[in-house]
């Protein structure tokens, strides 16, 4: 378990490098990317859906990113963008491809279609965790003003 966060923290700083995202930040993305797979990798174990799964990681990563964004006074994509690289599907949608040239249509589409889900799912996540975070940024406006 350990050492699939370190694996899912590191990648996440590779990415965080090719995004070029400020050096004081990368250790930060890298947290965020190694929580995320950390809460993937645990509810996958205890049987969870792939699909929940990812949505749920995907979640952690939003949600810390919010925070982050607000303690380090960054854009909230410096964060999300890079931790997310761990969940996203690419083995399924490199097997869909696979099974599309050796012709296996019917695998290559449940795999596809499950791909799909959980990208739209990831995205899901992100768009919740920016929507809140957004909410008690705009409720914290009201506050400054009317005070």
């Amino acid at each position: 378990m350990i050492l699939s966060f370190v694996y899912a923290f590191l990648s996440t700083i590779g990415f965080s490098v090719l995004f070029n995202i400020p050096r004081r930040e990368m250790i930060f993305t890298g947290i965020c990317g190694g929580l995320g797979w950390l809460a993937y990798d645990s509810l996958a174990l205890m049987g969870v859906s792939v699909v929940f799964s990812s949505f749920l990681g995907a979640l952690v990563v939003s949600i810390l990113a919010e925070i982050l964004a607000k303690l380090r006074k960054k854009p909230a994509t410096i964060f999300v963008v890079p931790g997310i690289i761990p969940l996203v599907p690419g083995y399924a949608l490199y097997f869909s491809m696979l099974k599309i040239i050796e012709e296996n249509y019917a695998e290559a589409s449940r795999v596809g279609f499950e791909a799909l889900i959980i990208s739209v799912m990831i995205a899901s996540a992100i768009i919740i965790a920016t929507s809140v975070g957004r909410l008690f940024k705009s409720k914290n406006t009201h506050k400054k003003i009317l005070s």
